[in-house]
């Protein structure tokens, strides 16, 4: 019988860059993930794919599962022999009731771990800018919650100590009895100018802060129709935010940008774009699977040897050739002697993964395949030399039919082929019908291609941002006017772009 293991996992307080590298590592492996509404939803994308994902849902008033059918089912599926991974928000050990599921797995008698997290009780202050302890103002940190177990019949708070107690006060899961809270500081002796702020979902590029004293921040909060979940920080280190609240003065903070490239290629522009402050939605509308005829393209891969130039317009069809040609070939030098030329910067980065370099580029900002061709005509006589173009099913033919036109010999290598992406594990769609977006960028005519075969409305007030001419083309055909044009046509200038825009 196989031994389970259960690991009460924290998921830090938002941001993807905070959680432990233990996290990470259990939950790419388990077979059972069972989350929180307060955990990343993108953490769902680093399970295997046959892995069970349960929604525990824990929201002040909102339970999919009751703790106790939680605490039951976490120890029924690691019975069962399975890896469950039991992912919480922040710290499990903190306001989390990870104690209470850690002892009912020890009383079951099943294996389990715990795996401490960044507690937004400290990690969304510092997103927010505020040191919870500082030597200028205190020696002495307090953190208590705002949301008891209302079947106590009573608070274990004890507000009158809390207001004379010295130092910096943190507490979590109060909005809802903020004027409550405050009040009682107040009356138990606090100043009722003593600075407070409260940060709404901390760490994400949803947060929002706002900042008042104990007698003015209840109204604040009212006005402002601030919501849970937050976190809220009290006493004097609240002043040190006007000097280094770092995470909200970024150039894009505020700013949701729907990334629509694949999901496996999405990773690196969000990360550019979070890094700049952005509320990155990534909805994939393409996915990259192999040619229809594998065996013909593992043929034509295993004769690119015979040919003078090998042509890459994508880092896609790097990827699917190289990795074709070394299931065939074990040494590198099979290849031969072609030449290699490349459509832009990206598809060179990836050929260099393979440690081959690029003989032929276009001029820079001319990185499609009108520019390929001019460079041809610059520098190289193509009459009579034979071309392998390694390409994706729904390339246009603008390549083969220029250079047959200049005499030479082409061959096509369909490597790939674009598909709409089906699955949506994080719910983008949703969210960007409920909550819109300020732009929403695409990598290739594909991207846009299969955005509008979503059925989704466009966002009022939304932009679109392009990565080159063809995606602009299909864009316009859309009935959608790009805001900008990445130059070059690569992620940087389209980065570059998106907040050039926004500036």
């Amino acid at each position: 019988m196989n031994t389970g293991i259960c690991y009460l996992v924290g998921a830090g307080p938002g941001d993807l860059g905070l959680v432990t590298l233990r996290a990470k590592e259990v939950i790419e492996r388990c077979d059972v993930l069972v989350y929180d509404a307060l955990a990343n939803q993108e953490l769902l994308c680093w399970t295997k794919p046959d892995c069970e994902k349960i929604n525990a849902g824990k929201r002040a008033k909102d339970h999919v599962l009751s703790q106790e059918e939680t605490n039951q089912l976490i120890v029924d599926k690691t019975q069962q022999g399975k890896v469950v991974v039991r992912l919480k928000g922040g710290d499990p050990m903190i306001f989390g009731r990870g104690g209470e599921e850690a002892a009912e797995l020890a009383e079951a008698g099943v294996p389990y771990e715990i795996v401490p997290g960044i507690s937004s009780t400290i990690g969304g202050a510092a997103y927010a800018g505020i040191p919870v302890t500082h030597r200028d103002h205190n020696t002495q940190l307090t953190i208590f919650t705002g949301h008891e177990d209302p079947t106590k019949g009573y608070s274990s708070v004890d507000y009158a100590h809390l207001a004379k107690t010295p130092g910096t006060k943190v507490f979590v899961m109060g909005v809802a009895r903020l004027r409550e809270i405050t009040t009682s500081f107040i009356e138990g002796g606090a100043d009722p100018k003593t600075p407070i702020a409260l940060s709404r979902w901390a760490t994400t590029a949803q947060q929002r802060t706002i900042v008042g004293t104990l007698e003015d921040i209840a109204d604040i909060a009212e006005k402002t129709d601030f919501k849970s979940p937050a976190v809220a920080i009290v006493g004097d280190v609240v002043n040190e935010r006007e000097k280094i609240n770092w995470f909200e003065s970024r150039p894009l903070f505020g700013k949701r940008i729907v990334v629509t490239r694949t999901r496996k290629q999405a990773g690196g522009l969000s990360k550019e774009l979070a890094e700049l402050g952005a509320d990155v939605v990534e909805l994939p509308t393409i996915r990259i699977e192999h040619p229809e005829d594998k065996r013909g393209f593992a043929e034509t891969v295993t004769h690119a040897h015979e040919y003078d130039w090998i042509i890459f317009t994508s880092p896609n069809g790097v990827e699917h050739f190289f990795d074709a040609f070394f299931a065939t070939y074990p040494d590198a030098r099979s290849l031969g002697n072609p030449r290699i030329a490349c459509i832009g910067p990206g598809t060179v980065k990836k050929l260099r993964e393979y440690r081959f370099t690029c003989d032929l580029l276009p001029e820079e900002g001319k990185y499609v395949a009108e520019g390929l061709i001019e460079a041809f005509k610059k520098d190289h006589s193509v009459e009579n030399e034979t071309i392998l173009w390694v390409k994706a099913a729904e390339s246009r033919d603008v390549i083969a039919k220029d250079l047959m036109e200049m005499g030479a010999i082409v061959d096509e290598c369909i490597a790939y082929r674009t598909v709409p992406e089906t699955e949506d594990p994080t719910g983008a769609k949703a969210r960007l019908a409920d909550e819109g977006a300020d732009m929403i960028t695409f990598t290739s005519g594909s991207t846009v291609e299969h955005f509008f075969d979503l059925g989704l409305d466009w966002p009022e007030g939304c932009v679109a941002g392009s990565i080159g001419p063809v995606t602009s083309q299909t864009l316009r055909e859309k009935g959608i006017k790009p805001a900008f044009e990445a130059h070059p046509h690569n992620i940087p200038g389209l980065v570059a772009g998106i907040v050039k825009h926004f500036s």
